[in-house]
């Protein structure tokens, strides 16, 4: 299978849904764009790498970076394998003394460990074709944009059950509008009933 090396293009607090995150992986050659959504937890310990904050003391996912520098095992490669019923998958390839060991993870806390190495992140095309998202253009990094209310969110779009309701084109228009607004959480909801629609 075509393996695709992604980045962390954006780290997005849901408009629409509290407590709720999104971080936003990209293509490194093109403009598809994979959300997935994460715990605010994991969001944070994202964000803390991404801005090179350094806080006072280490924290669970800068423990183990170091646990593995200290023992000499490097994390090679981050890859998100499998996709099953709306949760991704993903390992932690790492070599120690020329041995390859493959470790499955959360995919959250593979991404974490992955800011924090450096090591590339990968997905196969599979993956991307049925989960991700075309933007127009691209993004750069952000850490976690402000919350949102309810009601600006209300105003501009229907509550999350009205999507049925919605026809093809609407939701392909809704789509991009909450894109724009950078909810990948709320996008994640309404790609999915599109995807859903069309394999009826």
């Amino acid at each position: 299978m075509e393996r695709i090396e992604l980045e962390i293009v954006a780290l997005s607090h849901s408009i629409t849904q509290s407590h709720s995150y999104a971080v936003v992986l990209g293509e490194v050659s093109g403009l598809r764009r994979l959300p997935i959504v994460i715990g605010g937890y994991e969001a944070q310990a994202i964000a803390v790498a991404l801005e090179h904050m350094n806080p006072s003391r280490p924290l669970t996912h800068d423990l183990f970076t170091k646990f593995m520098s200290t023992f000499g095992i490097e994390l090679k490669e981050v890859m998100i394998y499998k996709l099953e019923e709306g949760v991704f998958f993903a390992k932690l390839v790492c070599e120690s003394e020329g041995d390859i060991t493959e470790i499955d993870s959360r995919t959250s806390d593979a991404l974490a460990l992955a800011v924090r190495t450096g090591c590339k992140i990968y997905t196969y095309n599979k993956i991307l074709d049925t989960a991700g998202m075309l933007m127009e253009g691209p993004d750069k990094p952000t850490a976690i944009s402000e919350p949102h209310t309810e009601s600006q969110s209300a105003k501009d779009e229907p509550a999350e059950n009205d999507i049925s309701k919605l026809s093809l084109t609407e939701l392909d228009n809704l789509l991009q509008q909450v894109l724009e607004n950078e909810d990948y959480v709320k996008a994640i909801s309404i790609r999915d009933e599109i995807n859903k629609r069309k394999a009826q």
